[in-house]
């Protein structure tokens, strides 16, 4: 049997987004099913070391994973030849400056989207990999979720037709944390710590648009504050200077009209947390994070509006369930498999951070749009 043990600087994890998907359910998993198989008898074995500013936390970690390897020293870990891949799960702002550094330590680049805090540094880092030969990604999770793999499948068989339109509705409310403890961490709600959902979640539907129904030619953004005070993890209260939330239509340049309502002030009555409703002229279909549903135009009812009377047609009636054909795995476990394949076969692996680039540009051409209120037109970025 044939082993490929490679090095990987984790740096970050101890954030929620960090250790619950990428250490606990993809390096984690990763290295209890022995590796990710890359031939009959072939292996490639991550060898982890976790990072991050506090000590308590990695020794939990630690102990919890059985990942023995932890420093709080970025710069030492940097230094050493046996971690030939840098991940970086920090919050936002921390990001390129740790990317650069890792770079010039000459290691392999994925990490977290945003990759950084505006275009121009995007476009740096990846221009900075690219120039000294290295390969880089960034996370692009939704793109693995079973709900999407379905949708792209039906796009694929011409069920949809001619594709007219896309709805997106993500979001749930988060508790401000006087009562109730809040769900996410304070910072996201302080755009003076790097917060806002308009930066976190463009950067999302920029590749979910790209890869599965077309390019971006244009947004137009509505953001806002709904809640202005939350209280922090200490229990102190706090004013909320980031937005909560963003409503945001997209004009793809194949014609297909994409709108996606993004809020962490918003209660759930949907199928799921993320619902995607794709209209075509040969049918619809409304997929979740994990199953989705379609309807035909010949099982496609014919309403009459007519508010004096009770509703005669159960509009969930007449929708089919797309059955599950395969075994779907965690989407972020998915995508690291195939960055630790790239690394070390040299497979393909499109996801770089150009691609990440693309989704700083069209959040931050969205907070352009909803500052000037106006449609923003997206330039192609130059290579």
């Amino acid at each position: 049997m044939k082993k490929h043990n490679i090095g990987v600087i984790m740096n970050g994890v101890t954030g929620r987004m960090g250790t619950n998907q990428h250490l606990l359910r993809s390096i984690a998993e990763i290295i209890k099913q022995g590796g990710v198989k890359t031939g009959d008898d072939e292996f490639i074995i991550p060898d982890p070391i976790l990072v991050g500013r506090n000590e308590s936390k990695l020794k939990k970690l630690s102990s919890l994973t059985g990942i023995k390897k932890t420093s709080t020293n970025l710069e030492e870990v940097l230094k050493d030849p046996g971690y030939t891949i840098y991940f970086d799960a920090q919050t936002t702002g921390r990001r390129a400056d740790a990317v650069k550094k890792a770079v010039k330590a000459g290691k392999h680049i994925y990490c977290e989207k945003p990759i950084a805090m505006s275009t121009k540094v995007a476009m740096e880092l990846y221009e900075l990999c690219k120039n000294a030969g290295l390969k880089n990604g960034v996370v692009q999770d939704k793109l693995w979720l079973p709900g999407i793999i379905k949708l792209k499948r039906l796009i694929g068989q011409g069920f949809f037709g001619r594709i007219l339109s896309v709805r997106g509705e993500f979001g749930y409310w988060v508790f401000e944390g006087d009562t109730i403890p809040a769900q996410r961490p304070s910072w996201n709600y302080r755009k003076e710590d790097d917060g806002g959902i308009i930066l976190d979640m463009l950067c999302h539907w920029r590749y979910v648009l790209d890869n599965i129904f077309g390019e971006v030619k244009a947004v137009s953004c509505l953001g806002a504050t709904h809640i202005e005070k939350r209280v922090d993890e200490n229990g102190l209260p706090y004013k909320c200077t980031a937005d909560d939330s963003a409503y945001a239509t997209f004009e793809l340049k194949n014609g297909i009209i994409a709108h996606f309502n993004s809020s962490w002030a918003v209660r759930v009555r949907r199928d799921d947390l993320l619902t995607l409703q794709v209209d075509g002229t040969k049918g619809s279909a409304v997929a979740g994070l994990r199953e989705c549903y379609i309807q035909h135009y010949g099982n496609t009812p014919k309403p009459v509006w007519n508010p004096d009377i009770a509703q005669p047609i159960n509009y969930f009636e007449g929708w089919s369930k797309v059955p599950d054909q395969e075994f779907y795995d965690n989407a972020f476990k998915v995508q690291w498999e195939l960055f630790l394949k790239h690394v070390v076969k040299s497979e393909p692996f499109i996801w770089t951070l150009y691609e990440g680039a693309k989704g700083v540009q069209l959040a931050e051409k969205g907070l352009e749009s909803w500052k000037k209120r106006c449609w923003i037109e997206i330039p192609e970025l130059k290579k």
